[in-house]
């Protein structure tokens, strides 16, 4: 149960390593030193993003490799054929996406608030993460999504629709928040 608790919020690793990355950078007036620089306020805030995403995307490499080897090589587990929770297929690297999605849309959004305060939108978004981690773990109890639940390539074409739908969450939840945050850093006066 604790492996199955552990592999469902690993985002929360990732989320929590790059929150700590703000706070550090925060301690070290990093933002305020950077500002000071001759750089525009908007390309502050896309290095930021820049950095985030591509931290984000190591891990999503990382866990589609793992996922990947688990929808192939070991789709015939007894260990995972008896799995309460969600099954590491394409229908979960798409809520990992929404998850990363989220953590760009309320964190780093909600940071560039104020550039200063980012407590408030951390546990915003701590809740809107496990709120999408229930329903994901609950959508395939309901007889008609069981699907969502397939092993290894089992119902490949849903899948694949329910991951292309996370990248497209994952790519529209980090544009909005890259636009609405530059707005919101270039009213900050530091």
């Amino acid at each position: 149960m604790c492996r199955a608790i552990l592999y469902s919020s690993a985002p929360f690793f990732v989320c929590l390593g790059l929150f700590q990355s703000f706070q550090n950078a925060r301690e070290a007036n990093d933002i305020t030193y950077t500002a000071l620089l001759p750089v525009a306020k908007g390309d502050i805030v896309r290095a930021k993003y820049a950095f985030c995403i591509v931290v984000e995307l190591g891990y999503f490499i990382l866990t589609s490799v793992a996922v990947l080897i688990r929808m192939t090589l070991l789709s015939e587990a007894t260990v995972y054929r008896n799995n309460a929770l969600m099954n590491a297929n394409l229908v979960y690297l798409g809520f990992v996406l929404l998850i990363l999605g989220l953590f760009n849309l309320i964190f780093i959004g909600g940071f560039f608030k104020t550039a200063y305060k980012f407590a408030k939108p951390f546990v915003t978004f701590i809740v809107a993460a496990f709120v999408v981690v229930g329903i994901g773990e609950t959508l395939f109890h309901i007889p008609i999504l069981s699907a969502l639940n397939a092993f290894g390539f089992e119902y490949l074409g849903l899948q694949i629709g329910v991951f292309i739908a996370g990248i497209a969450t994952f790519i529209l939840m980090t544009a909005i928040s890259i636009q609405r945050s530059i707005k919101n850093f270039e009213k900050i006066d530091l």
